[in-house]
């Protein structure tokens, strides 16, 4: 399929600046992928459309600092990091900003911009693919980076000030992430609970976003375009979760792209095609620790889940090509374009989707 059908245009007032308060008070866009049907209505409102015996499947990874800033050692030339993901404790791959960062250009880290004196040393051991940088640090950037990180919002939020727990989940608890599971930014502990009240169930995936998530698609062709890993994992106690909640005749919910991917990834790990069925209803998932880079495009076979809660998606990227595979593509185009008429708020800090 050509990139362009997964292209549309965005009023820039569309793009959410500020966060709903509280979180549960976004708007929820309810799309029947069978029908095509679209309802309006509010994120606390979410419990209408699950029931009893439904599993809500949660991606708990947290987003570190890892905003850096500091400078060349010697000269004092202002620089940029983004770590992306690490090597070994004290070694990263990252994004430099600055001029002529090469290999073994010393940097040194500091706490805010301009800052003195700098905390850590790190040099430069070489250059990567895409304008990365493999950076080693003086000491594990563990033992630091709390004090000295910056969360990295996205770079279309460019108006928030706000508290930097706000781009975290309630639920989130584990850490290695640079950008957060936004579709799970609309739950608030009270509704989390007033579900399982319900007879919801909840379980919990990790995985670790990285930019390549939200990284355009700029082939021509979408299947061109080369997916990066993220590391995943599934524990054995979730992936019971998730085959019980199938034996039994109840629904998952994967809260956003990430969980659909680290659930697919397990299911498809779990062998289903040994089975007549789309997938084998004792064992749809099976537990795993890992890299995963399965790329979700039209025609995929969805084995695991049943219902997609998502955030509108910038165009021309994987998780807009996720969704329309879900959904299929000219529903979500329609659905798009209701949003944008209807003044929904897009992106990280925007409006939630129901996929039904």
């Amino acid at each position: 399929m050509l990139t362009d059908e997964f292209d549309y245009e965005l009023p820039p007032d569309r793009i959410a600046q500020q966060p709903a308060e509280p979180r549960d008070r976004a708007r929820l866009m309810v799309l029947n992928r069978v029908t095509g049907t679209i309802e309006h209505r509010v994120f606390s409102e979410i419990g209408d459309y699950l029931g009893p015996g439904d599993l809500l499947v949660l991606n708990d990874t947290r987003v570190i600092p890892a905003r850096l800033y500091g400078q060349k050692a010697g000269t004092g030339g202002r620089v940029e990091m983004l770590l992306l993901e690490p090597v070994d404790p004290q070694t990263w791959w990252a994004l430099v900003g600055g001029r002529r960062v090469r290999a073994g250009t010393r940097l040194e880290v500091a706490g805010e911009p301009g800052s003195e004196p700098p905390v850590v040393e790190a040099v430069v051991r070489r250059a990567g693919p895409d304008g990365q940088r493999l950076v080693e640090f003086s000491r594990p950037v563990g033992d630091w980076i709390i004090a000295l990180g910056h969360t990295p919002l996205p770079p279309y939020i460019h108006d928030y000030s706000g508290d930097p727990e706000r781009y975290q989940t309630v639920y989130a608890r584990r850490e290695g992430s640079v950008a957060a599971p936004t579709a799970g930014l609309h739950f608030t502990p009270e509704l989390l609970l007033a579900l399982r009240d319900r007879g919801i169930q909840l379980a919990y995936v990790t995985l670790r976003i990285g930019l390549d998530t939200f990284k355009p698609i700029n082939v021509p062709e979408i299947t061109a375009h080369p997916m990066h890993s993220e590391w995943a994992e599934l524990s054995a106690a979730t992936a019971h979760q998730v085959n019980e909640t199938r034996l039994a005749g109840g629904r998952v919910v994967a809260v956003g792209t990430t969980a659909v991917r680290t659930l697919e990834t397990a299911a498809l790990r779990a062998h289903p095609d040994q089975c007549e069925t789309a997938a084998c209803a004792w064992n749809t998932v099976s537990s795993f620790a890992g890299p995963t880079d399965l790329y979700i495009t039209p025609g995929h076979r969805f084995r695991a889940v049943d219902i997609l809660l998502t955030n509108f998606h910038l165009p021309r990227s994987t998780l807009i090509v996720l969704a329309s595979a879900f959904a299929g593509l000219e529903i979500i185009r329609q659905a798009y374009q209701t949003a944008i008429r209807e003044g929904y708020r897009f992106y990280s800090f925007g409006d939630a989707m129901l996929i039904i």
